[in-house]
């Protein structure tokens, strides 16, 4: 299945039926009267969030949704029948930009969270709805109000509990293959990874979910390489783990140049809880570790810690440090008074 996160859409709410101007015209009735019904409702357009999907690809094939309209008030008071809504059914994590694609219109974070897009427009009252004790026979009704016509954009963001982030082949792809049962395309070459990828680890009989994206190299923040277009795939874990290669000549370069993105990218994604690991130490020996490992621990602001993809060596240390985290950022989650100390009733 190809992966698609962002894609635009044109949606139209049904416009409301017309109502109906009749009389009751029928034999031995002296006095028929005005008899004509409302016009039905038109179609609602609404985005739901369902089970199953990862990508926005369906969107690609389909860009216009419009609701059906309302039909005419009938003789004998009947009221039109109402339009059919429309469902945009979206993975779960896709947020709804106006068309100026910043204004931020809703955020489906839940399965079965709905939203409504466009309301539609009311039917037209019948001249039924007119008479009065002075106006027994009124020759009026009222159209019904027209649709909601909109362009709106479709941006998903993969919700996931922990985020990878690192260099072109730092190990992400192995890391997230090592630990869960993803199988994500793994290469000796830069930028195996196109599109982002999730996966279920299981650690202490917990399990929790991790998003690989593609990596990130100097620049990217302009444009450079693949960017930072998938950087919005980790905007919602609660920690990330930043993988240094530890077979590269330039490991404290390489860590501040992943920094100095994040910074660059804004938003909050730069103040996140984040975990350091020099991965890869499979490939060194013990001088050398330790010569990377004091190198890094130079320009790291926390501690750094060590571990391997292939031989798993430190692997579940590392996972546990992430499930800390996750732990953590679920409590102040549910008590917000945690992450401020200073706080009094």
């Amino acid at each position: 299945m190809k992966f698609l996160d962002y894609t635009k859409v044109y949606i139209r709410s049904g416009g409301g039926g017309g109502g109906c101007v009749s009389f009751r015209r029928e034999k031995f009735i002296e006095y028929g009267g005005p008899n004509g019904g409302d016009g039905g409702r038109g179609g609602d357009v609404w985005a739901e969030a369902v089970d199953g999907l990862n990508t926005l690809i369906d969107f690609r094939y389909q860009q216009h949704f419009f609701a059906k309209s309302g039909q005419a008030g009938m003789g004998q008071g009947r009221t039109g029948a109402g339009g059919d809504d429309i469902i945009l059914k979206v993975p779960v994590g896709t947020e709804i930009l106006d068309e100026d694609e910043e204004t931020v219109i809703a955020d489906i974070t839940e399965v079965g969270q709905r939203v409504l897009l466009a309301k539609g427009g009311n039917g037209g009252f019948g001249n039924l709805h007119f008479k009065t004790a002075t106006n027994q026979a009124p020759r009026r009704a009222n159209p019904g109000l027209e649709g909601v016509e909109r362009t709106l954009w479709l941006r998903l963001k993969l919700i996931a509990d922990a985020g990878l982030l690192g260099l072109p082949n730092a190990g992400k792809s192995t890391f997230l293959s090592a630990t869960s049962n993803a199988r994500p395309k793994i290469a000796d070459y830069p930028f195996t990874t196109l599109v982002p990828n999730l996966g279920v680890v299981g650690v202490d009989n917990a399990e929790f979910v991790v998003a690989d994206i593609p990596g990130l190299i100097e620049g990217a923040h302009e444009g450079h390489g693949l960017g930072i277009e998938f950087l919005g795939h980790v905007e919602r874990c609660a920690v990330l783990l930043h993988l240094i290669d530890a077979t590269s000549a330039t490991v404290a370069e390489d860590y501040q140049t992943i920094i100095g993105e994040l910074e660059a990218y804004g938003g909050a994604l730069a103040d996140k809880p984040r975990l350091t690991a020099l991965n890869k130490i499979d490939a060194l020996d013990d001088e050398e570790r330790a010569e990377k490992l004091a190198e890094l621990k130079e320009v790291c602001d926390g501690p750094v810690m060590q571990m391997s993809g292939v031989s798993r060596e430190g692997l579940v240390d590392v996972l546990r440090a992430l499930k800390a985290e996750i732990d953590a950022h679920h409590q102040r989650e549910l008590d917000p008074a945690i992450e401020d100390e200073t706080w009094r009733p």
